[in-house]
């Protein structure tokens, strides 16, 4: 079975020590950070290795970045209640349609943050 690394709050790797469980476990598939500065050191040192499992609330707001950091996907938080506009996204973005991506993020996932910003504990909620 597959394990992955969620990095978050008090425990954070850093890219050596990914790397270096990455040799010693070969099951570990995937890891998890909202931080894209980490997330480019660990595409830059152990390229696709490791399967990227998200680390946002909504990640179509950082896909156009993270697909140039060297990632292929991400998780959708949206996909679990509006499946059919998270895939219109991912597919727009695999495209390279940054004009539609664009009028998606505008008509929905903009105003979509704002309420899930309102007050902590939101996001989740509205979810």
């Amino acid at each position: 079975m597959g394990g992955m690394v969620y990095n978050r709050d008090n425990s954070v790797l850093q890219a050596d020590t990914l790397a270096r469980l990455c040799d010693k476990c070969k099951n570990l598939a995937g890891y998890g950070t909202g931080d894209i500065g980490l997330v480019r050191q660990f595409t830059a040192k152990m390229g696709d290795r490791l399967t990227y499992l998200g680390g946002m609330l909504t990640a179509e707001l950082f896909a156009e970045a993270y697909l140039g950091a060297g990632f292929s996907t991400y998780s959708s938080a949206v996909f679990n209640f509006l499946p059919a506009l998270a895939i219109d996204f991912y597919r727009a973005l695999r495209a390279g349609e940054r004009g539609k991506c664009a009028v998606i993020l505008n008509e929905f996932f903009y105003p979509f943050m704002a309420i899930c910003n309102r007050s902590k504990g939101s996001a989740v909620s509205a979810v």
